[in-house]
């Protein structure tokens, strides 16, 4: 097993800001609505550029928000865990600058998904509907389906699609995920919710694959778990090319 006390001097200053960014985000989103009107998640979650509840900073503040506090525990866990140790080995400059990026690679390909399964929907929707939909304006849904009787399926797909914000810091995670399995490949990791250890670079793989199917599964069924698949395999292909890139030169510190 690799050992890192050679990094364990150095700060993790930005990790530190991050989880706490994240944590701030949460409690303000839970508890902002004893105070004030404003729904965060519609305010601050990340809609599809086609809504007419996006908001261009929306593709930075969704990766500070989570739906419930299970999903924020694991992904700050993550993030201090692992996420620590690249900023060790990086230093915080370049860490902020990964973790950014591995974001807008979950964003761009969750967001090119969200496109193909839009093309496959509308041509079930007319020209009215569609705006209805897209519109602030809070239409009843009886009141849109009335435009076509047989759409009602397409209805609730498109305005899920287009309407439903995504938030989450998964997409960084998994570029955390996929940076740490390709830099330290044998490091054994041991996990909750399975108490054996598994080299990193098989869990990155294994859990990869995962997402990958259930990603597919959800396209062509149409349905949907409520999870971004396909924005935690862009975080995972961004984050590993970045240090590929950064580490063209450097090919022996991978461990």
């Amino acid at each position: 097993m690799f050992r890192f006390n050679r990094y364990n001097n150095n700060s993790s200053e930005v990790v530190r800001n991050i989880v706490n960014l994240n944590i701030g985000f949460f409690i303000l989103t839970f508890l902002g609505p004893y105070f004030s009107s404003l729904d965060f998640y519609k305010l601050f979650g990340l809609h599809h550029y086609s809504s007419a509840y996006f908001k261009p900073w929306q593709l930075l503040t969704h990766m500070f928000m989570h739906g419930s506090l299970l999903h924020i525990f694991f992904n700050m866990f993550a993030v201090w865990m692992i996420g620590s140790y690249l900023e060790r080995l990086w230093g915080g400059r370049r860490f902020l600058i990964f973790y950014f990026f591995s974001g807008a690679g979950a964003i761009l390909l969750h967001t090119l998904v969200q496109n193909y399964q839009i093309e496959q929907i509308i041509k079930y929707l007319n020209t009215e509907q569609l705006e209805m939909i897209r519109s602030s304006v809070t239409y009843s849904f009886n009141d849109i389906v009335a435009q076509n009787p047989n759409s009602a399926g397409a209805v609730i797909k498109y305005n899920r699609l287009i309407n439903t914000p995504t938030v989450g810091a998964s997409g960084a995670v998994f570029g955390i995920l996929g940076a740490f399995a390709l830099l330290f490949p044998n490091t054994e990791l041991m996990l909750m919710f399975l108490p054996i250890p598994i080299k990193a670079k098989w869990f990155a793989i294994g859990y990869g694959l995962i997402e990958l199917f259930l990603g597919y599964r959800g396209v062509t069924s149409g349905a949907s778990d409520g999870i971004a698949h396909f924005a935690h395999i862009g975080g995972l292909i961004f984050g590993v090319l970045l240090v590929l890139y950064w580490n063209k030169t450097k090919k022996n510190e991978f461990f």
